[in-house]
This record gives C-alpha cells, structure tokens and sequence, in this order.
C-alpha cells in the first residue's frame, strides 16, 4: 500500500507509541483526582503543557488541550461571539470547513460572515484582509497554509494589521504544525491536530492569548482552567507533545526529504501527462501536490489509483463521501474542469522515492486509459 494522503492523517509514530503505553496501562490515574495516581497524571499533563508552550512559544496559562483544530477553531469563533453578542467575522475563503462552517453557524444568531478571496496562486493578500476588517468586526481567521494546495498565507503581516485594528486574529496552523515553526507571538489564538505530525488521533492544541475575549464552549469540571470541562486525555496529550517535539527536532531533515519526493513527483507528472497542472503558487508546503489532470474525472483517477494500492485525496478528509467541488479551487478562480479533475499528493516522513516512480506509472496508464474512454 502506497500513502499519500498525509495531509488527512499522519500514522503514529512508534517512538510516541512507546511514550503513550505506560498512560493506558500503568498510570492510568485521572488527573483531576485528589491520590497518587491522580497526582502522577496531574504531573504528566503539567509537563506536557509546560513543553508544548515552550515550543510554540507561548505562556502555559494561554495553552488548553483539546480534541483537535476543529474543536479549536470552533471554540475561537464561537466563544468571540459568545462574548461580544454581535460583529462581523472575516475569514479567507480558503478555511477548512471547521473555521467556514462554525462562522456559518453564527450567521444563524445575527453575525455577518465577509469572506476574502485569494488570488490565482492561492494566496491571500493582507490588503485584502486589511479592506474587510470593519469597525464591528469581532474575529479575523487566516490559516497558516491551504489543507488542499500547501499554499502558504502571509499570517505574520496579517496577524499585525489585525493587532493595529484591535481585531482578535485566529491562524489555523494544523498542516503547518511539524512542518513550518509556529510562533504564537504573531496572533491571538491558534489550533494544531496532532495527528498530522505522526501522534494520536483525537487530541489537539488551542492557543489563547491572556486576555482573549472568547468564552468556554463545554462546561463541566475545572479541567483546562476551567475552561473545558470533561476528563482529560493524558495519554493522547503526551503523544502529542512528545510526536511535536520530535517533527520540530526534524523538521529541516524531514522537509529536505519531502521535497524531494514532492519535485520528483511533480516533475513526473508534468512532463509525461500533457493535461496536468499545477495548482497553486509561491511558497508551498513540502508535503503538498494540488494536481489537476483537465478532461479527467479526479474521482474516477482517486479511484483507479486505490485500485492500484495507492491513497490519494481530492480534497479534504471531513467531506468524505461526499461529491462536491473543492471550495479551495473555486475561490482561487480556476475553471470547473479543473477543479472537478484535481488530486491532492500529500507525502509523509515513510514515503519512498520507490513509492513516487510507482505512482507517477500508475498515473500515466490510468491517464491515458481514461482519455481513450477505456
């Protein structure tokens, strides 16, 4: 079996593994409890906050633990309106539908939701940000990089003119997280997965800068600060720091390889497929290939491909099993046909060279098959 769709999901580290077993099997305590067992996982999670902080470099009292970037952005943006009561959110119009449909949802209580287009490479401008951000607008939400392109945003500049406008700035860093140094400096709340640099599913970072008007979402025990409620997950919560501090120790190495597996592929394709494009420009991820093959079905492709033992993507994982045209695609301007035949390549730190000259055959043949009608 051939993986490349990392950017939905990374396979756990064996290394975290081993961190995680002792927390299922030995101290297994709840750290809200008030005996050895409880103070042994309090300890653990105490040091995973205070390790996790450090690396993106905020305080540990801004850090909360949570199930994922969904929860996080979710939490964002729904807790702004919580406290302000009415606004404006702006949004690029790239955001993973965490961040789009949670703003969504606040339509429905009175907020207007103004969204900013990117250009033909996928980028989006701070000026653009810049000319949505209105007196009322409560909460701004720019990712660190497209989930379906790879493409890099300019967060650090739009981070400062939110800061001159007084507008909270949220960065969905969850593909960036492993692959590019997050600096929590530059905004006022951020989101990571850990699942996306080879630790556990289901646990994840929530970044806010002390201060933040945003209000807690789940309510229950004093877990989190208070601020989200229900039994903590210390075993996923050291995989997750301890999968972190390892991609951040490699991350040069890692993206070294990456990239080469990434060219090798693209170079590939392009000078064997004549229908192929690249999607997306600039400054893009190591990990990320947003092909279109025009005149092709990128279903019928992802298809054949699985067919042949080899994962690809589409578009984002969440919409699974849905027929959709990529959002992502759209707002950059590209033609229906392109964006209905394209496939994301994401590579991992187990992806072979081997791996990319299979699946660059594989592509040619099923190409060519399907322009043929066969």
């Amino acid at each position: 079996m051939i993986y490349f769709d990392n950017a939905a999901s990374t396979r756990l580290d064996d290394e975290v593994l081993k961190v995680m077993t002792p927390y299922f099997t030995q101290n297994y305590g709840n750290s809200q409890s008030q005996h050895a067992k409880g103070r042994e996982a309090a300890g653990a999670l105490i040091a995973a906050r205070d390790k996790m902080a450090s690396l993106i470099n905020c305080n540990s009292d801004e850090l909360y633990f949570v199930s994922g970037g969904t929860e996080a952005g979710n939490t964002a943006i729904k807790g702004a309106c919580s406290h302000y009561k009415t606004g404006s959110i702006v949004l690029s119009a790239i955001e993973h539908p965490a961040m789009l449909e949670s703003a969504r949802d606040m339509q429905k209580h009175g907020f207007e939701l103004i969204l900013v287009y990117p250009d033909e490479n996928g980028v989006i401008s701070p000026e653009s940000v810049e000319k949505a951000l209105r007196s009322d607008t409560i909460f701004c939400g720019v990712m660190a990089a497209n989930n379906e392109t790879g493409v890099v945003q300019p967060v650090e500049q739009i981070g400062k003119i939110c800061r001159e406008r007084g507008v909270f700035f949220y960065i969905d860093c969850v593909q960036t997280a492993g692959t590019r140094k997050i600096d929590a400096s530059i905004c006022d709340g951020l989101g990571i997965s850990s699942h996306k640099f080879y630790g556990p599913k289901g646990v994840g970072a929530l970044y806010l800068r002390k201060g933040s008007k945003v209000d807690r979402l789940i309510s229950g025990g004093m877990q989190e600060s208070g601020f989200r409620g229900g039994t903590v997950n210390i075993a996923g919560i050291v995989g997750m720091v301890e999968a972190y501090s390892r991609a951040c120790a490699c991350r040069e190495e890692h993206n070294i390889k990456l990239k080469k597996l990434r060219d090798a592929l693209v170079s590939g394709v392009l000078s064997n497929i004549d229908c192929a494009k690249i999607n997306g420009g600039g400054d893009i991820l190591s990990s990320h290939a947003n092909i279109s093959f025009e005149g092709c079905d990128g279903e019928r492709i992802l298809f054949l491909l699985d067919l042949k033992g080899i994962c690809v993507s589409t578009g984002a994982a969440c919409s699974a099993g849905v027929v959709y045209s990529s959002h992502v695609l759209q707002a950059m301007g590209l033609s229906p046909s392109r964006v209905k035949s394209s496939i994301r390549f994401s590579f991992g730190n187990y992806n072979t060279m081997q791996e990319v000259e299979t699946t660059i055959s594989a592509l040619c043949e099923i190409i060519k098959k399907i322009q043929v009608g066969v």
